[in-house]
């Protein structure tokens, strides 16, 4: 599964050729403005963000603050025409990790993502959280999340659903899950499994990209498109 940013330019031509270079690595996030960069960092989970300065709505050291305040771990590198050592200060003094000043080099700009990951890949105590369907699966802390709603799940519903992405596109035998999750297949927990998938069915009831097979006899598919 490849890393994650969330890169903000205004400039299309810099924008176009950044995210050409970085995506064969990477996949790459871009918003022209930071307030639609803010946003979708609050609906999606990233690895790294990579923010111009001088930015429409919201300009990048305002959405770095935003960004600090819902998350202080998130390695954050400026790449700005900005060459002031002042905005240089301000930047690693709102809690940026780096500067670049364009025109930049691709190789080092690589080069300072890899070694930022690689760091917060061995220090950083959060768990990845994959996306399902339109929400952010945290099964530590059993939630579904998005940017209007947050569902807390039971320990049971977040194993399952867990249990589902790890095999997802894939038929999964009823006792199976049973001894994964319960350690036995009996009838009684076999009517728990039920209530549990009736639960998660719900929850993704409006949404088209999840959906969970009922295999009569064999089984269930959990599907996310």
């Amino acid at each position: 599964m490849k890393y994650r940013i969330l890169y903000a330019e205004d400039d299309e031509t810099i924008a176009f050729l950044t995210q050409d270079s970085l995506q064969t690595n990477y996949e790459v996030v871009h918003c022209a403005d930071g307030k639609s960069a803010l946003e979708k960092f609050k609906s999606d989970s990233f690895d790294i963000c990579l923010f111009d300065i001088m930015m429409p709505k919201l300009d990048g050291f305002e959405l770095a603050q935003e960004i600090r305040n819902l998350n202080s771990e998130i390695p954050i590198i400026f790449i700005s025409a900005k060459t002031l050592k002042e905005d240089r200060i301000k930047g690693l003094k709102i809690g940026a990790d780096d500067y670049l000043v364009k025109p930049f080099s691709i190789e080092e700009l690589i080069l300072k993502i890899e070694i930022f990951l690689k760091r917060t890949q061995k220090n950083n105590s959060e768990i990845y959280l994959p996306k399902v369907g339109k929400y952010i699966f945290d099964s530590k802390n059993y939630k579904l999340s998005n940017a209007s709603e947050i569902i807390t799940l039971t320990q049971r519903e977040s194993e399952l659903l867990k249990y589902f992405i790890e095999h997802k596109n894939s038929v999964v035998k009823r006792e199976e899950i049973l001894k994964a999750l319960w350690g036995d297949d009996d009838y009684f927990m076999g009517r728990s499994l039920d209530v549990f998938i009736s639960r998660l069915r719900k929850i993704f009831a409006d949404d088209d990209s999840v959906s969970i097979e009922n295999l009569h006899g064999i089984g269930f598919k959990f599907f996310e498109r």
